[in-house]
């Protein structure tokens, strides 16, 4: 029936696994639930290696780190079951009928993404711009997903068939953070798979600094130019591709380049800050990605 793949990287993934072998036992179905550690050497593993008592569940760490890329595509390839369930290790589920609502919706489906949601409240100042844009840009209703059904696809909280997977997989020669959701729903909808959105959100656990955030977003923009580059994604798959196209076609990159080395500090100031605004924040996004190259 299904596979639950839980790739981790420093976290204790055991209060997860406990409640998902708890709705999969509850369903009567047939599944396994396989975690994989990145090679993050935490200590929070001995809390891990509890999963292993677990019947149909195993909790294994690797030696060396392979990248969460890799990670995801390992487990795909152990894994037994025809339908495939990936949720980062640091996700918390929210609803007691999580599993069914997957179950009760896999037919005639490749690909069912349920979305995900950021607490009510910021976790603390700290956290504030992964926090908002997280709550007010990335959470949409599955009524609004369905609009844009590949470009809101996100591979955290989805289910999809194992035989489309492999058709896909993700790309092992990217190691930065960022857009591997973006290549793979890219490469999907090529394909034209039959994909579903559903209620049925996890909660988004572990909410970057503001800092953090801002390093991960730079990581990500570079793959994204990188995927432009190498054309494997179309410009108008993403928006931020497409006016960066448009600022390339009018000659504009290098003034937009030469704006942001000027108000850079005080853009940094504002998202590293305890009020951080989001505007700033696609300013910040659109200036460093016409200095990459």
């Amino acid at each position: 029936m299904i596979s639950i793949l839980v790739p981790i990287y420093n976290c204790n993934v055991y209060p997860l696994v406990l409640e998902l072998h708890k709705q999969c036992s509850d369903c009567g179905i047939n599944f396994e639930i396989l975690c994989q550690d990145d090679a993050s050497q935490s200590n929070l593993n001995i809390f891990n290696k509890n999963v292993n008592a677990l019947s149909d569940c195993s909790f294994v760490s690797l030696k060396e780190n392979i990248a969460h890329r890799e990670n995801r595509n390992s487990l795909a390839e152990q894994a037994k079951y025809q339908y495939l369930l990936f949720i980062d290790g640091d996700s918390i589920i929210i609803d007691n009928n999580y599993i069914k609502k997957y179950i009760d919706n896999l037919p005639d489906f490749d690909v069912i993404y349920g979305g995900r949601l950021h607490p009510e409240k910021c976790p603390s100042e700290n956290q504030k711009l992964r926090w908002k844009y997280g709550r007010f840009i990335e959470d949409k209703t599955s009524e609004n997903r369905r609009k844009k059904p590949y470009k809101s696809l996100l591979f955290n909280n989805t289910v999809i068939k194992k035989d489309c997977f492999n058709k896909v997989k993700f790309d092992k020669n990217i190691k930065k953070y960022g857009h591997d959701d973006t290549q793979l729903s890219y490469q999907l909808n090529l394909l034209q798979v039959k994909i579903n959105h559903i209620e049925n959100p996890v909660e988004h656990g572990d909410i970057d600094t503001n800092l953090d955030y801002l390093n991960k977003t730079k990581e990500s923009l570079e793959n994204l130019i990188s995927l432009y580059q190498e054309e494997k994604i179309d410009v108008e798959f993403v928006r931020l591709i497409q006016l960066y196209y448009f600022l390339k076609k009018t000659k504009s990159v290098f003034i937009i380049s030469k704006l942001y080395a000027v108000f850079e500090k005080s853009l940094l100031k504002n998202l590293t800050g305890n009020n951080p605004n989001l505007l700033a924040f696609n300013m910040f996004r659109v200036g460093y990605l016409c200095t990459i190259n």
